[in-house]
């Protein structure tokens, strides 16, 4: 998993759109300082929870895996984690992570 982009981007309170994301993840404990938290429950949430295709484009195929996530601070929500699996390749890449919908 790209440290920058977990680190620049999910939990960089100054990127132009990825501040609302580093505001959710901070509120459930997420920090800069310390993104393979992140990074590690991100692919856990990927092993427990289903993955389900959605778009194909000139890249490859991407999946949508949404479940419940708990982070540090011990709180619980809905995640939404997007991977893509490129063209000639047979493993999954993260894109992006983003708040879902309350369950």
């Amino acid at each position: 998993m790209n440290a920058d982009k977990i680190r620049e981007y999910l939990l960089s309170d100054a990127h132009p759109v990825g501040r609302f994301k580093a505001a959710f993840f901070g509120g459930l404990g997420y920090s800069a300082g310390e993104w393979e938290v992140l990074a590690a429950d991100l692919r856990g949430h990927a092993v427990e929870n289903d993955a389900s295709a959605t778009e194909t484009n000139e890249y490859g195929q991407k999946y949508e895996v949404r479940g419940r996530m708990a982070g540090p601070a011990g709180k619980i929500a809905v995640v939404v984690a997007v991977w893509i699996v490129l063209r000639g390749e047979d493993f999954p890449r993260f894109v992006t992570a983003f708040p879902g919908a309350r369950s």
